[in-house]
């Protein structure tokens, strides 16, 4: 059961720190401990905290951010139990001279429990809950709403699965996933909408998302596995607002959020393999069958799908990756078209993202991180119209022994879009120390 908890801590590890502009460097795990806890002081700049669009006059601001956190996991005889908590608090001097709150504060608990309850039968459960401001922990991948929201902004997603070997060939993987949005910004009314204020985004984003997936596997040699199978998403906008009015005569006058739920039917089939002890290399591809039923004058659509990734360890302590997934996402923009009364559903976007992490002396870490999100809007008044989302990290990280140790990074985030007053540029720079034990 070790190997389940250090392989699942690597993914919340990976969740925290390819994501978050200042989360905290988690390092190694230990092996001999079933608890740590650090804390991490960062200062950095920000040109543009607030996400604001280059013609607007973005603001910049010095700052500071505390950032503590606890970790502990148990293993038991059948049974590991692990626990994350990251806590930020962060501050804006320029806030502050502008009589604003200069202070955000966010919070990630990770819970993550792997059982045996025989040879065969195992269960793992997953569950992420986030209250934060920054789009990379608010929205999973793709990005459904790439900007910075003030507030305590909700995510929760929790993952099942039973992973059962029926024979020393064939395995099944049935899983259950539920995530759940919920955006501080809400109240908006039938004439904030018809007088071109626009919709909350709790109106236009609040939701749960519910998936059912079923793996079929084959041991094909000792290094591949093939496997097929299908997936059924159920999607339900809560926020019980109106969000968009309707010009055209067609359809409804007034869209709202549960005007946007939809069932979507997945099929697909893939493969992991294992190039060398080292590379291991994971795919499936697929399409995505969606039904808008709550849309009067929607109609179903099939899109491709696909998720792709690498790992590549080439030496002790030194790795890459690389990712691709191509899918549909929620979106905020919702303008309904003129011509046929059709709201934007969704997004279909195209991620690619990378990362390096090298080992530069036995102390010095480097590491490069960095994405790109192509997302077109499906239906309404900017059919077609695209939006491309670029992250870029940078970071150094010098240990100087195993309870102390120094960082220094710079991130660059910008979207360029066809709305206009959509897109951003946002650049940060940070030097921050860690103290763990």
């Amino acid at each position: 059961m070790k190997k389940f908890y250090v392989s699942m801590g690597l993914a919340v590890a990976g969740t925290v720190s390819l994501h978050a502009a200042y989360a905290p460097d988690l390092g190694p795990l230990s092996s001999t401990k079933i608890w740590n806890v650090s804390a991490t002081l960062r200062g950095f700049y920000d040109d543009n905290y607030d996400t604001a669009n280059s013609g607007l006059n973005p603001r910049g601001s010095y700052g500071f951010e505390v950032s503590p956190q606890i970790m502990l996991a148990v293993p038991l005889q059948q049974t590991e139990l692990g626990l994350r908590n990251t806590y930020a608090m962060t501050y804006y001097q320029e806030r502050e001279e502008l009589g604003q709150s200069p202070v955000d504060q966010s919070d990630q608990l990770d819970l993550w429990v792997d059982h045996a309850f025989t040879e065969r039968w195992q269960a793992k459960l997953m569950d992420t809950f986030v209250v934060a401001q920054e789009p990379q922990l608010v929205n999973t991948v793709p990005t459904s709403y790439p900007f910075r929201v003030s507030g305590s902004n909700i995510r929760n997603t929790a993952t099942i699965t039973l992973n059962t070997d029926w024979t020393r060939l064939f395995s099944t993987s049935l899983s259950y996933q539920n995530s759940f949005y919920d955006y501080q910004n809400s109240g908006a009314n039938i004439t904030d909408v018809t007088s071109g204020n626009g919709a909350s985004l709790a109106g236009l984003l609040n939701r749960v998302e519910q998936t059912v997936s079923l793996n079929f596997n084959w041991l094909v040699a000792p290094e591949t596995t093939a496997f097929f199978g299908g997936s059924f998403e159920q999607v339900n906008y809560t926020g019980d607002e109106p969000i968009a009015s309707n010009p055209s005569g067609i359809g409804p006058a007034i869209y709202y959020s549960d005007n946007r739920d939809s069932r979507s039917y997945f099929g697909y089939v893939g493969v992991q393999h294992n190039f060398l002890p080292n590379l291991n290399v994971s795919a499936k591809a697929g399409v995505q069958y969606t039904e808008n039923y709550n849309d009067p004058v929607g109609s179903p659509s099939v899109a491709p799908y696909a998720v792709l990734s690498a790992v590549y360890t080439y030496s002790p302590g030194s790795y890459a990756q690389i990712g691709f997934t191509e899918a549909q996402n929620a979106t905020d923009v919702t303008s309904v078209n003129p011509t046929n009364g059709k709201i934007t559903q969704y997004q279909q976007s195209t991620v690619v993202s990378a990362s390096l992490n090298h080992l530069i002396t036995p102390k010095l870490l480097g590491s490069i991180i960095g994405s790109w999100q192509y997302s077109t809007f499906v239906e309404g008044a900017y059919n077609n119209e695209s939006d491309s989302y670029y992250t870029l990290g940078l970071n150094l990280s010098y240990t100087f022994n195993p309870h102390f140790s120094a960082e220094a990074g710079y991130n660059f985030n910008t979207i360029q879009s066809n709305i206009s007053q959509r897109g951003y540029d946002q650049n940060i720079v940070y030097l921050g120390v860690t103290a763990a034990y």
